[in-house]
């Protein structure tokens, strides 16, 4: 493409009537976004960032009001994973009694997925109106994400049977419809290390157990690696960054309307956007931040 602008700019230049500077324009907008792009990609150097993501929201204290709102970021990921051409599957989700969620856990499949998704683990704060409080008082709710790399056969994961205490259960459904009536749903604790995952998402007890132990290794790797840089600063202030009480981005409904991210300081107020999955500067400042 450079040597096209180089033809163009001498074509302009031995003919200053031809009219070829609105291409030439074009073109330079062009080569600018490719090497944005390209120079963006270099900061994925991580040996997992190519890889699909594992990612798992959790409601913080506070019952129905928090439910909601692991709720409204699940909605935001997957609008952010549509507008990104990832693929995503639900393995496993448990609906709150009155609205929201307890825990959902999704797959997310595509070129990067780990390497852009890690930018949203850790604590997020929803301060609004609750439309669960009658006298319409002003709330504040904690949800967190876990994000982890989809780990293949090709890493080597051990995971001795010996280890694992797999439990069958029967999988619950929103408002009773939709109920296995069969065991099939499936929860494998990892005995040395205390990791319990489940799954409930299909019908089948075979891809359910599939499922928690594709979790199950994600989860392994990740605690392996923790584990060989716990000894690493970067790796301490990642452990705070994913701690109840310090989040790492505010979303402000009221008395304002502001999104913040407290790592990189980015924030707008277009939070409608936002919460329809247009996170890509947010992802973007944090993983420049952090290159």
């Amino acid at each position: 493409m450079l040597e096209e602008i180089e033809v163009l700019i001498e074509l302009q230049e031995e003919d200053p009537a031809e009219n070829l500077q609105p291409e030439i324009e074009s073109q330079l907008k062009e080569l600018e976004k490719q090497i944005a792009d390209l120079q963006f990609r270099q900061m994925f150097t991580g040996e997992m960032d190519q890889r699909n993501a594992i990612v798992t929201i959790h409601p913080g204290a506070g019952g129905t009001e928090s439910q909601d709102w692991a709720e409204m970021l699940m909605r935001m990921y997957l609008r952010y994973c549509e507008n990104s051409g990832y693929n995503v599957e639900t393995l496993d989700l448990q609906s709150g009694e009155e609205a929201g969620i307890k825990s959902v856990t999704l797959d997310v499949v595509g070129d990067y997925a780990y390497g852009y998704l890690k930018a949203e683990a850790g604590v997020h704060r929803l301060v609004r109106i609750s439309p669960f409080d009658a006298n319409k008082r002003r709330h504040t709710s904690f949800a967190s994400v876990f994000v982890l790399p989809e780990i293949d056969d090709k890493i080597d994961i051990d995971i001795n049977p010996v280890d694992l205490r797999i439990d069958t259960y029967r999988a619950s459904g929103a408002g009773g419809q939709h109920v296995n009536k069969t065991d099939s749903a499936i929860r494998i604790t990892h005995l040395p290390s205390g990791i319990v995952v489940q799954c409930q998402n299909e019908r089948s007890q075979h891809k359910n157990k599939a499922n928690a132990m594709k979790i199950l290794a994600a989860r392994l790797y990740k605690l392996k690696e923790e584990e060989q840089r716990k000894e690493q600063q970067k790796m301490e202030e990642q452990k705070k960054d994913i701690a109840w009480g310090s989040q790492i981005r505010s979303y402000i409904f009221h008395p304002y309307n502001l999104v913040k991210d407290h790592r990189s300081g980015y924030e707008t107020s277009n939070t409608q956007a936002v919460m329809d999955g247009n996170l890509e500067t947010f992802i973007r400042e944090y993983l420049v931040q952090q290159s």
